[in-house]
């Protein structure tokens, strides 16, 4: 594993244990030639999965950029990260379970508002208006009117 401040290649592990959601198992470790400590997961490896984008073109699904989108959805919300990671979690468990090797962006987008709607309704309309791409304020209001209801 190399160093994320010097390169060096050789570190030895401080501490390891199991990551909140017992999906991956989580390791302080600290470099050997600047000492500077730093933290891994180790995931089992899994088959790929394919997002399908609006445009037609595939990529493979990047965790950190829907982490990003609920990042920015939940800026001065007072959500903690880990429940974010949680909600990732369930939506790639969700899949994977399923035996889902390719799911749409819209489904992911559609996932993550369902389940941001049972923690944060600020949060949900934020990632919406993004996500839902609305283009004037009376698409926006129906959104809030339907979300009220």
């Amino acid at each position: 594993m190399r160093c994320p401040k010097c390169g060096y290649e050789e570190s030895k592990v401080i501490d390891s244990r199991p990551s909140e959601n017992r999906e991956a198992i989580r390791r302080r470790r600290e470099c050997l030639r600047c000492g500077s400590r730093f933290t891994t997961y180790e995931r089992r490896e899994e088959m790929p999965l394919m997002v399908l984008k609006r445009d037609g073109a595939k990529e493979t699904f990047d965790r950190q950029k829907v982490m990003n989108g609920l990042l920015r959805a939940t800026v001065k919300r007072d959500i903690p990260i880990h429940v974010l990671e949680t909600l990732l979690d369930s939506i790639e468990t969700e899949l994977r379970d399923n035996g889902i090797t390719e799911v749409t962006s819209e489904e992911i987008g559609n996932m993550v508002l369902k389940r941001l709607l049972d923690i944060d309704k600020v949060a949900y309309v934020r990632f919406a208006s993004v996500y839902r791409d609305f283009k004037d304020v009376d698409e926006f209001s129906d959104e809030l009117r339907r979300l009220a209801l």
